[in-house]
C-alpha cells in the first residue's frame, strides 16, 4: 500500500538543476576562461543528484580546474580546491536566485500540481533534497511550497548523500511510515538509486539533463519513467491502484 509521498526538489519540482549546472559552468569559466560553458553543463548532467563535493571534484578533474582553484583557496577562506570551486559556484547560483522570477519560470507546474493534489487527498508528504538547507528553503519560499510538506530533509540533515538511501529513510521515519509504503518522485539516477535502496516505490520524472541516462540504462522499469510531466498523474494513479492506499483495498484506487 502507499501511505505517504516523498518528493525530490531540484529537477523534480523546479528545474534548479539547470541553474546549478549554469552556476558550475560560470565558475569554471571564471577559473579557466577557455572552458566552454556548454561543455560544463553537459558534464554536470552525468553527476546530477550527487553531493557538492562529488560534482565539484568530477568537474575539477574533467576540465583541469584544480590548479586555478588551488590558487583561489586562501582568498576564499577554504582548504581544498573543490571547496574553492564550490564557493565560486555558489556566488553565481545566489546571483541567479536573487531574481525570484527566474525560479518561478523554472518550476514544473505539473509536478507542483501533483504535490498539491496528494496533499489534498490526505497523504503525508515529505521532501528529500540534496540541496543544503538554506538554498532549499529559499527556493521553497519563492515557490510558496514550504508549508506543503510535513517533513523537510536536506543535505545538512544526513551524513551520506544520494545514491545512499539515508535521507529517504530519514524522511520515512519522520513521517512515521515504513519505507515500503512510500512513493517517491526523483529526476536523477542517483535519486532513483537511493529510493530503490530504501525499499520505496519510485517514479522517475526525467529532465533534459537526466533523460538520456534513463534511456541508456536499466535502473528503473520504463513504465515508471515519465518523460512527459503531463503523463505523471496517470502513472501515479496506476501505481496507487496497483499497491493500494493505506486503509483501502487496492482495487478501489484509480
Amino acid at each position: 500500500m502507499i501511505s505517504a509521498v516523498i518528493f525530490d526538489l531540484d529537477g523534480t519540482l523546479v528545474e534548479t538543476e539547470e541553474l546549478k549546472a549554469l552556476s558550475y559552468a560560470r565558475a569554471a569559466h571564471e577559473l579557466r576562461p577557455g572552458v566552454r560553458e556548454e561543455e560544463v553543463t553537459g558534464a554536470f548532467g552525468e553527476v546530477v543528484g550527487r553531493s557538492r563535493q562529488e560534482v565539484a571534484q568530477t568537474l575539477l578533474e574533467r576540465f583541469g580546474l584544480e590548479e586555478p582553484a588551488r590558487e583561489r583557496m586562501a582568498g576564499l577562506g577554504v582548504g581544498t580546491p573543490w571547496q574553492a570551486y564550490v564557493r565560486l559556484r555558489l556566488r553565481h547560483y545566489e546571483a541567479l536566485l536573487d531574481d525570484p522570477q527566474v525560479v518561478l519560470d523554472h518550476r514544473y507546474a505539473h509536478n507542483v500540481a501533483l504535490l498539491h493534489e496528494v496533499g489534498r487527498l490526505g497523504y503525508p508528504t515529505g521532501l528529500a533534497t540534496m540541496s543544503h538547507d538554506e538554498q532549499a528553503r529559499r527556493v521553497l519560499s519563492i515557490l510558496g511550497l514550504t508549508e506543503e510538506f510535513d517533513v523537510i530533509a536536506t543535505r545538512d540533515d544526513v551524513e551520506h548523500g544520494k545514491p545512499d538511501p539515508e535521507i529517504d529513510l530519514l524522511v520515512a521515519r519522520e513521517l512515521g511510515v515504513p519505507p515500503e509504503e512510500c512513493l517517491i518522485f526523483e529526476d536523477s539516477p542517483a535519486g532513483v538509486a537511493a529510493g530503490l535502496a530504501a525499499g520505496m516505490e519510485v517514479i522517475a520524472v526525467t529532465t533534459t539533463l537526466t533523460r538520456r541516462k534513463f534511456r541508456d540504462g536499466a535502473l528503473l522499469d520504463r513504465c515508471r519513467v515519465v518523460d512527459d510531466p503531463r503523463e505523471l498523474p496517470r502513472v501515479v494513479r496506476r501505481v496507487i491502484s496497483e499497491y493500494g492506499r493505506a486503509g483501502t483495498p487496492a482495487a478501489t484506487e484509480a
